[in-house]
């Protein structure tokens, strides 16, 4: 924010856009999003999804989802019959994925959502749905 008022004042005459164009290397690349990627501090949540949720299109679902909110990460299906999700992002973004996922797909059930906090991973570039374990 100090860069951004130093560059302001040097030039009253600068537009915002061209302001922010300096940040260009730093800015994320979806949908017009200006908020540089640099300042954005990712965190990562485990999410078990408890009730009826194979079979009925939950990892899609939360894929669809997951990749609307600009999250990556994985989901897949579980022996003990939950759903496993693994997502990586920004706090308002991993809220937001939290209510879907209590939601589920109208097909589905959902009794229970447990969060866990986690370390970030890295390599996950996208959300995926996994193979089931």
């Amino acid at each position: 924010l100090c860069v951004l008022k130093a560059l302001a004042q040097r030039s009253q005459s600068a537009s915002l856009y061209s302001v922010l164009s300096f940040f260009r290397p730093l800015r994320t690349r979806s949908k017009g999003n200006f908020l540089a990627e640099g300042f954005v501090k990712k965190q990562a949540r485990k999410y078990v999804v408890i009730g009826r949720v194979q079979g009925v299109g939950f990892r899609f679902f939360a894929e669809n989802w997951a990749n609307r909110l600009g999250l990556s990460g994985y989901v897949k299906n579980c022996a003990d019959g939950t759903v496993e999700a693994y997502a990586v992002g920004d706090a308002a973004a991993l809220e937001e994925f939290k209510v879907r996922l209590a939601q589920g797909p109208l097909s589905a059930r959902v009794d229970q959502v447990q969060e866990f906090e986690v370390q970030v991973q890295p390599g996950y570039r996208r959300f995926v749905i996994e193979s089931d374990s």
